[in-house]
């Protein structure tokens, strides 16, 4: 009777299996997977991206850095000064808008409170009588 070893040998390789250690990946697949067995630790997304700096001169990692430091400084103080800007912005058209725009409110409450009272003492038809002739629009002339 052949043995197990004996077995191996005499297959030609493909589709062969590591019987012994009872895993039926191929070697290449093996070592794309992670394995669990593996004492090395994961590299984390920031120690992969310092490894990388590496590669790059001083010269070039220096204007990186400080072309990234003045962006975010030159955001940040956009923001600020939008909020300031924005805050001024609201704060004095409210002050300066509102009390005309309350007085125009008053205005018109004032002109129907008028037409009210008008209607109540005179009748139904003087109600339109506050509108002027000025205001009406001009009849188109008569030709003859």
């Amino acid at each position: 009777m052949a043995s197990l070893e004996d077995l191996e040998q005499l297959d030609s390789g493909i589709g062969s299996c590591d019987m012994s250690s009872g895993d039926a990946r191929s070697p290449e697949v093996k070592s794309l997977l992670p394995d669990d067995e593996d004492d090395e630790e994961d590299e984390s997304l920031a120690e992969r991206l310092l490894g990388l700096t590496e590669m790059f001169p001083d010269e070039v990692r220096n204007f990186s850095y400080n072309v990234g430091t003045c962006f975010y400084s030159c955001m940040k103080g956009l923001y600020a000064f939008s909020c300031s800007a924005a805050w001024l912005f609201f704060s004095s058209s409210a002050i300066l808008f509102a009390p005309v725009l309350f007085e125009i409110e008053r205005a018109q409450m004032e002109e129907v409170q008028r037409a009210q009272q008008k209607q109540v003492l005179l009748g139904p038809n003087t109600a339109m009588s506050h509108i002027s002739p000025s205001s009406l629009p001009m009849a188109p002339p008569v030709q003859r």
